[in-house]
């Protein structure tokens, strides 16, 4: 069907509300990807410090669990390992940014001593042990949270790159071809009423 054809102006109407809304949701995409990139910055920020922070304290765990070899064997720092409970205190919330599920943990706190049990075990000086239980103990609440960011981050990447597409569909598609129809239309109907006001001229003659 031409152009010229289907050109109405309740049909040019139809397609300016269409283009209204679609800049209007255009507008509200933008906002939601501002919103998601700032909070997924922070996160990346926050997942940054804590890599280094549990970088820093592993070292001193490993170190620590080194000496314990030493001094106490590892046979007897294997069966002292296999004492320590499991820690199970793990709880994760959602929580709703712009519609997107992020999970947060409750906050751990982590024990300052240790509850293990030598359990007869004849060993050396268990101070190196402590040490290496202390630091390990330390590292759970931080693991536990750059868990919880690092699957926000993903989940938040995901929904920016769909908002991105909607943005681009309705910037590069939708509006510059509905704009393009009006302008189509509007010309069609100008040219219409040329004609229509021709043949009024000439009948009248």
């Amino acid at each position: 069907m031409s152009i010229k054809t289907a050109a109405t102006r309740s049909g040019m109407t139809r397609i300016q509300s269409a283009l209204k809304l679609a800049r209007r949701g255009r507008d509200l995409l933008e906002q939601k990807r501002s919103i998601l990139m700032n909070e997924l910055i922070g996160r990346v920020k926050e997942a940054s410090e804590i890599q280094d922070s549990i970088r820093s304290i592993f070292e001193e765990a490993y170190f620590s669990l080194q000496m314990a070899n030493i001094t106490m064997g590892i046979d007897n720092v294997e069966k002292i390992a296999l004492r320590v409970p499991e820690e199970e205190r793990f709880i994760v919330r959602l929580r709703s940014v712009m519609g997107i599920d992020i999970p947060e943990t409750d906050r751990i706190e982590p024990d300052v001593s240790p509850v293990y049990s030598m359990g007869g075990i004849a060993t050396g000086p268990s101070s190196v042990l402590d040490n290496a239980y202390v630091n390990a103990r330390r590292l759970i609440p931080m693991i536990a949270r750059l868990a919880e960011i690092e699957t926000s981050v993903y989940r938040l990447a995901i929904q920016i790159r769909k908002t991105v597409r909607r943005v681009n569909a309705l910037e590069k598609v939708f509006i510059p071809g509905s704009e393009k129809r009006i302008k189509l239309i509007a010309a069609a109907l100008d040219e219409n009423e040329r004609e229509d006001l021709t043949r009024i001229k000439l009948s009248s003659q």
